[in-house]
């Protein structure tokens, strides 16, 4: 079978597992506070065009996205998110386990708006009621969205403007950056993310790594007594090297970038060849992810090879589904998959 449910089925990249070789019986003081995590620290700080920035290191997105929400509101507080956002319909209700409410608003395009997030505040306070209500204080994005669009650098300053206007912090999911990144028509960079968030994070479990992400703290506020906040939510790895030895070798001769504009390469493939077939997209992806709308026989025929994930039931008839790529996809498998499609649609 030929996987492409996912960008998160193999291991990693080569050069990380050669790093962590090299490196196995080096001593190092624990707790992400060796030499190796200051090295990828340095270099996050250097993509980001700033010194200022504190930078954690943290296994996966779930555990990220909470820790940075729950270290940021206070009990009464909730957090504004598209109704498809990742932390309000694939994360079990962390968030929410942790005492605070997705706030979540419906959304045609999978993003959030400036205005419905301005609409959304002026609501509330505008209620005489509102301390009966929880109060939103933080928005939470995500680039690419979870549907593979992409905010662009103009929606996103008029969403920092809206945060600026009612005292919201604006957190970025970035477990696909570079995906996001690399796609094209992304005008958005890193150091637009250091300037217009205040805590945002660089995913490597999609994008490469074993495992990990890089939280970027931009406010000094949010930065006070982090670590505490990662300890107490289980966090803290020990051995937290391994998480700074990826980053390293990730931001290391712009491999992150590389590793991401190769695997949007091969999905737009994918998306052409579906395309070329007269195939309708359940939303027009320039990323990593494809969502093309099947019908149900033809899946049968997909099923007997492929690995995909069902996304959402159009009709009786007819699925979308998610093609994924990720570092590890082959030319070879994309080649074999178009003739598929050449041959099945």
């Amino acid at each position: 079978m030929l996987r492409f449910e996912c960008d998160y089925t193999e291991g990693c990249i080569p050069e990380i597992l050669e790093a962590i070789a090299r490196e196995n019986h080096t001593q190092l003081q624990g707790y992400s506070e060796d030499t190796l995590t200051e090295r990828a620290r340095a270099k996050v700080r250097a993509l980001c065009g700033r010194e200022d920035v504190a930078v954690h290191f943290l296994v996966g997105g779930t555990q990220a996205n909470t820790t940075v929400i729950a270290a940021a509101l206070r009990p009464h507080q909730g957090v504004i998110a598209a109704a498809q956002g990742h932390i309000a319909c694939h994360e079990t209700g962390a968030i929410e386990a942790s005492g605070h409410k997705v706030i979540a608003l419906p959304s045609a395009t999978g993003r959030l708006n400036a205005a419905q997030i301005d609409a959304l505040c002026r609501d509330h306070w505008a209620d005489a009621t509102h301390e009966h209500q929880t109060q939103p204080a933080m928005v939470y994005l995500s680039h690419p969205a979870e549907n593979g669009t992409l905010y662009t650098l103009e929606e996103l300053r008029q969403i920092r403007a809206v945060c600026d206007r009612w005292n919201l912090k604006l957190f970025l999911d970035g477990a696909r950056l570079g995906y996001g990144l690399a796609a094209p028509g992304n005008d958005i960079t890193v150091p637009d993310l250091a300037a217009l968030t205040d805590v945002f994070y660089i995913g490597a479990t999609k994008v490469g790594g074993l495992f990990g992400e890089a939280v970027v703290i931009v406010d000094p506020t949010l930065a006070v007594d982090f670590r505490y906040h990662i300890k107490q939510r289980g966090g803290m790895l020990a051995k937290g090297w391994l998480l700074g030895l990826q980053f390293d070798v990730l931001l290391e001769n712009d491999r992150y970038m590389t590793i991401s504009r190769r695997a949007v390469a091969l999905a737009l493939r994918i998306k052409e060849a579906f395309q070329a077939k007269g195939i309708a997209f359940w939303c027009d992806s320039v990323t990593n992810q494809q969502f093309p709308i099947l019908s149900n026989e033809a899946l049968k025929k997909f099923d007997k090879k492929y690995v995909y994930s069902p996304t959402a039931k159009i009709d009786d008839d007819h699925t979308a589904v998610r093609f994924c790529t990720s570092w590890a996809t082959t030319e070879a498998q994309v080649d074999e998959l178009v003739a598929d499609i050449d041959r099945i649609l």
